[in-house]
């Protein structure tokens, strides 16, 4: 079973005639306490054209020390990476092979690079003997691992400064301070990998490319495009490790995706879009079931909590615990069979060929100020029609699903201006800010429909238990003043986002 720990570390240049400096001058640092030295042999997988070492993934089988086994990094942050880790065994762990397949998909990952490191460890202590960071010297030797045996090697030393779990980051700082006096720097490579990599097969390993600036409207298009794709295969193995909002952030770049798909139908074929746009809507909607239910269990344990003490009548938190624990273990284990199946790896291989040929139109040439306005002003005039639509409809069902086809609008067009504001600047920026105002307004309302329909569910099962009904019915008509309140909103958002001299400026 894999484990994970938050790694936050820095790395420095050194050489074998590098002397410590007494690091008991760095605040916060006691004592020094000298560990001994450990032997670590550690072999790196990726696929033959490095797709794991590109985004910065590292995958290793290392033995030697006392954490011996499989090793997946992810980068979260500079300086900062997650490790999960897997036991030692000579096949890759099907938890870690899980975690690759949004980038390897069916490639297989094999040896690139193995990595002998003679570590000498020291423990920085506080005033109490508690740890703060652990400080190696790594003698390293790297060798380039090729279909035909072994490759090109490379030999260095670096000093590794990894903070304690939990640790203040405040300590690496003040180390730092006193590595710099003594002359120490920063490393030039952000891992051993990369390093390795980068000395041992320097053309396999190009430096990374600055994408030229967007110019047309293709090119402005297309690079949003490039991102919602980059975070639907960033994000999958968070949702596989359940982290988080990361459910809620791979389906909104699913929807992003649909929608600038569907916007800009003058600068991509519709022909080649569309049927992407169904898939989109097909993961979205998988995706969905998992985060409308953390959603609603949310909304509904802040209500209970708001509730005064003699209000909460019955086994209330009980229930809801119950009911959400159930549904969102069944949502989230059909998630993980969505992601493990071969239609979502072939929607990712048909959204890479998409990018890699793109199916532009003949807008697609032209200025991004002669295309992308007219898109956007598109979509705000169906929003603009069904918010029409929905405040003329009396309260009650009719006018509940106008407002909820009113929010998809409002959403859509909120999207179009993201995708926009590369290009259009400021007035994009403002425009999206608007309508992400009403999109809030009508997706509250949407949710107070959706909490309504579940509290009386909840009342029938509780009364049916013999249990009391009244908080149920008592948060029920919480949602509905909710509603109601979101329905009076509507007007005055509605007209500071429809204010002409807004679309004027957007069309410049």
């Amino acid at each position: 079973m894999a484990d994970s720990k938050r790694e936050v570390e820095r790395k420095y240049e050194a050489t074998p005639e590098t002397r410590l400096p007494d690091l008991t001058r760095a605040a916060g640092v006691s004592t020094v306490v000298h560990r001994g030295l450990t032997e670590l042999d550690a072999v790196y997988y990726d696929t033959e054209d490095l797709r794991l070492a590109a985004a910065s993934l590292t995958l290793r089988r290392r033995t030697g020390g006392d954490d011996a086994g499989w090793h997946l990094k992810v980068p979260v942050a500079a300086g900062v990476r997650d490790e999960i880790r897997a036991p030692l065994s000579d096949a890759l762990p099907p938890e870690l092979a899980g975690l690759l397949r949004s980038r390897v998909r069916d490639t297989p990952v094999v040896p690139v690079v193995r990595i002998l490191s003679a570590r000498d460890v020291h423990h920085l202590l506080d005033e109490d003997g508690a740890l703060l960071a652990e400080l190696s010297v790594d003698e390293v030797l790297a060798e380039l691992l090729t279909e035909e045996g072994h490759g090109a090697t490379s030999a260095w030393t670096e000093l590794e400064v990894e903070l304690a779990d939990d640790g203040d980051p405040a300590v690496l700082d003040a180390v730092e301070r006193r590595l710099r006096k003594a002359g120490v720097r920063p490393a030039s490579s952000a891992s051993k990998l990369a390093r390795a990599l980068d000395e041992t097969a320097p053309g396999k390993r190009p430096p990374p490319g600055k994408p030229s600036s967007p110019r047309t409207a293709g090119d402005h298009v297309l690079a949003y495009v490039r991102a919602q794709v980059e975070a639907l295969v960033e994000l999958d193995p968070a949702v596989r490790r359940d982290l988080p909002d990361s459910v809620h952030r791979m389906r909104v770049a699913t929807r992003r995706l649909r929608s600038a798909f569907r916007t800009y139908r003058a600068v991509l074929d519709r022909t080649v879009t569309d049927p992407l746009r169904e898939e989109l809507k097909w993961l979205a909607g998988e995706l969905g079931v998992d985060r409308d239910q953390e959603v609603l269990d949310e909304r509904l344990r802040s209500r209970v909590a708001g509730l005064p003490g003699e209000l909460v009548l019955g086994p209330v938190g009980a229930r809801l615990k119950l009911t959400f624990v159930a549904r969102r273990t069944g949502a989230r284990r059909r998630v993980a069979a969505v992601l493990d199946g071969d239609r979502y790896l072939a929607l990712l291989d048909s959204l890479d060929a998409l990018l890699a040929e793109p199916p532009l139109r003949p807008a697609a040439g032209r200025a991004p100020q002669d295309v992308l306005p007219r898109a956007v002003l598109k979509d705000f005039g169906r929003l603009a029609t069904r918010v029409g639509h929905a405040l003329e409809q009396p309260p009650g069902q009719e006018r509940d699903v106008a407002m909820h086809e009113a929010r998809k609008a409002a959403k859509r067009a909120r999207y179009a201006a993201d995708a926009a504001k590369p290009a259009l600047g400021r007035p994009a920026k403002k425009f999206a800010g608007r309508m992400k105002s009403v999109q809030s307004v009508l997706g509250d309302h949407q949710d107070s429909v959706v909490a309504r329909e579940a509290l009386r569910s909840l009342a029938v099962q509780a009364h049916a238990a013999g249990e009391s009904a009244f908080t149920w019915g008592l948060m029920y008509g919480e949602e509905e003043a909710a509603a109601a309140a979101r329905e009076r909103e509507l007007p005055e958002a509605w007209a500071r986002a429809s204010r002409p001299r807004l679309r004027a400026a957007l069309k410049g």
